[in-house]
């Protein structure tokens, strides 16, 4: 594949990271640790005299209608506005960095992403709810899965470090960072995820819960205790990892405390490892066989203990734990011959953008 000199955009909820990309690699690069919306005079700054080819910009949910890479023409934009209340702490982010990078450079293609488009052929069985047939229809109440374009390069590189072909592995894939979701993936496809019609499904995160009782949010509202703004915020904001400790959300801070003897941060680590193990061992029915367990996200490449924690309860899918601690760069950390290998991957979602906006134009 021919490279461009790309840009790359990555809004998260609370941050934002901005990266060049040339023939492959980073050419240059800025984290910044506030949200997009406070984040425009940083933005000016790292654009200011760059010459790029594109703009690549990662879109959390691309909806019904954007489910693969395409130019940021009125039609995308219609899309991305319409998926705006599916992702709120997020799709608004790209909307205003399409805006302002739209005025910043003016003559290059701006390029949308959806990380949903790895999952856009999810199995029926897969992406259905078992909800009324009306519902359905009406407002396309579906699972589409989230994390695509770091799935995708994990995928990538544990094919490369297998010396495998990706068409002929069976992978469960782990994207845990300050969002978290799990993937089965049968020959370079997605077969089955954690989360569904929004970010807040599926394993417990940083700040979000993962799925809960439907019940027990109907009788929160139903009796009066929240209301829905209230329970949003709750739900997005203040559960999860930040929930559970009432300290952090940070599991490198967790595991200090853990070690310290904190008690709290002890067991909201040990319900997260559990709800990875939990989610992963239900997307793994999805598979005939486990060809190999891939960490990813900035908590599966550089927090040895989760890893190990989330591997070492699995045994029941053949995987085992005493995993190296190395994570100098991507690699199999399993013992020599296990049955089940166990790899950590950098989560590479700059390189995942670049080659997708190249790849469209």
């Amino acid at each position: 594949m021919a490279w461009m000199r790309v840009l790359t955009v990555n809004p998260g909820s609370s941050s934002l990271r901005l990266h060049v990309v040339e023939d492959g690699d980073v050419a240059d690069s800025a984290e910044i640790g506030r949200p997009p919306a406070e984040a425009a005079d940083e933005v000016k700054s790292f654009v200011d005299g760059l010459g790029v080819d594109a703009v690549a910009h990662r879109l959390v949910h691309g909806g019904a209608d954007l489910i693969e890479p395409a130019v940021a023409d009125d039609r995308v934009r219609a899309a991305i506005a319409a998926a705006k209340s599916l992702a709120p702490q997020h799709v608004p982010n790209t909307e205003a960095l399409l805006d302002q990078l739209g005025e910043l450079l003016p003559d290059v293609p701006h390029v949308v992403c959806p990380d949903t488009a790895f999952h856009r052929d999810l199995p029926e069985i897969a992406r259905t709810y078992p909800l009324p047939a009306r519902w359905r229809a009406r407002w396309d109440l579906r699972r589409f899965g989230f994390h695509g374009l770091s799935f995708g390069w994990a995928v990538r590189r544990a094919a490369e470090l297998l010396d495998r072909p990706a068409a002929e592995l069976n992978l469960l894939v782990a994207h845990l960072s300050g969002g978290c979701s799990v993937a089965a993936v049968a020959g370079g496809r997605s077969v089955d995820t954690s989360m569904g019609f929004t970010p807040l499904e599926g394993t417990m995160m940083a700040k979000r819960s993962g799925t809960v009782d439907p019940g027990m949010l109907l009788w929160l509202l139903r009796e009066g205790h929240l209301d829905v703004a209230e329970l949003e915020d709750g739900l997005y904001r203040h559960s999860g990892l930040l929930g559970l400790s009432g300290t952090s959300d940070d599991t490198r801070e967790l595991v200090r405390d853990s070690r310290a003897g904190d008690v709290k941060a002890r067991f909201a680590m040990a319900v997260f490892e559990h709800r990875a193990r939990r989610e992963l061992a239900a997307v793994a029915v999805s598979l005939d066989r486990v060809d190999a367990l891939v960490f990813t996200g900035d908590i599966g490449w550089d927090q040895p203990e989760v890893a190990e924690a989330v591997a070492g309860g699995l045994g029941v899918l053949g995987v085992r734990g005493g995993l190296s601690r190395n994570r100098e760069r991507d690699a199999v950390i399993s013992p020599a011959g296990a049955r089940v290998p166990v790899l950590a991957v950098r989560s590479r979602e700059e390189l995942s953008l670049a080659a997708a906006a190249v790849s469209v134009l």
